[in-house]
């Protein structure tokens, strides 16, 4: 614990925290925890930095559905870039300090990410209740100059929330406790710490939390019943099919993001469903690494037309090479 004595009216800063990361792990399975870890990391940086190579090289792929997961993937690569290297450095190499501004920095782009995250999801059930509601006025509706205008917003408004919680949790002091029982900084292991009374700021928070959750779960809701209900008037079968396919994929990445998310906001405040801090990390990495981790799979099983421009392109590469290699006989 490091603090720094201001003066004798002045309570003492905190200029660290330590990362603790999952309390009862044993140090014996440290390293097999921080490969773990790494490998997350690596499946979601290749993965995803996949689906942005294949939108940047085709441009049959430059359509609002694949904007949309465009978007989500720089996402996910931005969350576990600022989330995964210091918690794996703690269990690699024992370093879990953090310095105190750099911990607030990583706490607003967790929140920042995670904001971004529900905002794409909203776009993402608006835009299939667009497509299949009224296919007829789709392509009119929904070009892609006005999905990059949706996304652009998304992107910049999604600072807002994080920086309303944030400028609550910088006016309280930090003077003793600087063990942060989390893989990474977020506002409710921070606010623990503070030497003050941080009910106002936890309700906050919650009441920030709660608003960028249920906002866009509510237009999620409305798009998909809607959906349903479109889908049911459908006097074929195929077609009923067909349009819940479209939707099953986007549905599993939006249930697997927002469940879990409000069990871990609703138990962190109501007395009588708390959670140990164990159970709280291990079902927030769940959420938060899960999705990064599954959505590029998601999207090669789920959608033709990435699966197969993926196989043509892996076949044009493959021929290249064995004409590379047979010149050079």
């Amino acid at each position: 614990m490091v603090c720094l004595q201001a003066n004798e009216t002045t309570a003492s800063v905190v200029t660290e925290f330590f990362i603790v990361g999952f309390p009862g792990l044993q140090p014996k399975y440290y390293s097999l925890m921080a490969a773990f870890l790494l490998c997350i990391y690596i499946a979601v940086i290749t993965g995803n930095s996949l689906i942005v190579f294949l939108f940047v090289i085709e441009r049959s792929l430059q359509k609002p559905m694949y904007i949309i997961m465009l978007s989500l993937s720089l996402s996910d690569i931005g969350f576990c870039t600022v989330a995964l290297p210091k918690v794996i450095s703690r269990y690699w190499f024992n370093d879990g300090y953090i310095g105190f501004y750099i911990c607030l920095f990583q706490r607003q782009l967790i929140h920042y990410f995670g904001t971004l995250n529900s905002l794409i999801m909203m776009i993402m059930a608006i835009d299939r209740y667009l497509a299949i509601c009224f296919p007829l006025r789709y392509l009119a509706l929904m070009t892609n100059r006005i999905m990059r205008l949706l996304i652009g917003f998304s992107w910049v408004t999604a600072m807002i929330a994080p920086t309303i919680s944030l400028l609550q949790t910088v006016k309280l002091p930090f003077c003793g406790p600087n063990m942060i029982t989390h893989c990474f900084c977020d506002s409710l292991s921070m606010n623990q710490l503070a030497c003050a009374d941080a009910t106002l700021t936890n309700l906050i928070s919650y009441a920030v939390a709660m608003f960028v959750l249920l906002v866009p779960l509510s237009f999620i809701i409305f798009s998909y019943l809607s959906i349903v209900v479109s889908v049911l008037r459908i006097a074929n079968t195929q077609g009923r099919m067909k349009a819940f396919s479209t939707c099953a994929t986007q549905l599993t990445i939006i249930v697997i993001y927002y469940v879990p998310r409000f069990v871990v906001y609703t138990t962190s405040n109501i007395p009588n469903a708390q959670m140990n801090s164990s159970q709280k990390i291990a079902l927030v990495m769940f959420y938060s690494l899960l999705p990064p981790v599954v959505n590029p799979f998601i999207y090669f099983i789920r959608i033709k037309e990435i699966r197969q421009f993926f196989i043509k392109f892996c076949v044009h590469r493959n021929r290249i090479i064995s004409k590379s290699l047979t010149i050079s006989k």
